[in-house]
């Protein structure tokens, strides 16, 4: 197929695997919340649901997208990144991480544009070689990142000059966050692109862009889906992942 500049480009987004209830069925079930699939077709984008699966598919999976949005859900096991799982880590999932491990390994390898978010921005890092703070009220002294009981707080974001991410969004932003992990030792390749305006926790990543300057991979800790008011994210990520499908099939004359 030869893409024509009417058409969307297509955007993976990974999944929950787990027990989902829906009527008088309980079931293993594969699933994300609509919101994040508003946010893509609002920014001009068709929407993919890639749930876990074994790993040695992931490279074949890529071939039919244009972009890959690493979505939120549980911590990463910390094994990944050589440490023991602090008690109140999550209890790992296993088939997630190795499957988007694999995503974002040949995605990278390919170019392929990656937006992280959340947990997105932790894979991205721990792939790379990062680490990750396991619980940030250690290190902060507060839970103000994640208050429970699903409540979203409102951060303060500055970003980074200089960097991608703040050619998008500007100096700073008001952020949903949702999260009591954070990015400690950056992953190879990677730069800080924003901060919490009041702690100073690593609020998102990107890939260097003096080091990598046609490469969209960008991570945020924070939930943009929350705020579909504000597309920049979903619409950077889309226009990327655009140029991609037209670098692949340079013809924008549709085939017959």
């Amino acid at each position: 197929m030869v893409l024509n500049g009417s058409e969307n480009p297509v955007l993976g987004l990974t999944t929950y695997l787990q027990q989902a209830q829906t009527g008088v069925w309980d079931v293993q079930a594969s699933f994300l919340p609509a919101i994040y699939l508003q946010g893509v077709n609002l920014a001009g984008g068709t929407a993919v649901l890639l749930p876990p699966q074994q790993p040695d598919v992931a490279d074949r999976v890529l071939d039919g997208l244009d972009g890959l949005i690493i979505t939120g859900g549980r911590d990463v096991d910390p094994a990944a990144y050589g440490q023991g799982r602090h008690p109140l880590t999550d209890e790992p999932a296993a088939d997630r991480d190795a499957w988007e491990f694999a995503l974002v390994e040949h995605a990278l390898a390919r170019r392929l544009p990656v937006l992280g978010i959340c947990r997105g921005a932790q894979v991205l890092n721990v792939v790379l070689g990062g680490t990750l703070h396991q619980h940030l009220p250690d290190v902060l002294g507060h839970s103000r990142h994640q208050l429970g009981n699903a409540v979203f707080t409102t951060s303060a974001v500055v970003t980074v000059p200089g960097t991608r991410l703040a050619a998008l969004i500007g100096e700073n932003t008001d952020a949903q966050c949702y999260h009591h992990q954070g990015i400690d030792r950056l992953g190879r390749g990677l730069i800080v692109s924003a901060l919490d305006g009041a702690d100073r926790t690593i609020e998102a990543v990107e890939l260097d862009p003096d080091a990598h300057p046609d490469q969209f991979a960008i991570a945020v800790q924070w939930h943009p889906e929350e705020r579909l008011d504000d597309l920049r994210l979903f619409a950077a990520v889309v226009a990327a992942a655009r140029e991609y499908a037209h670098t692949r099939h340079p013809s924008t004359e549709s085939v017959s």
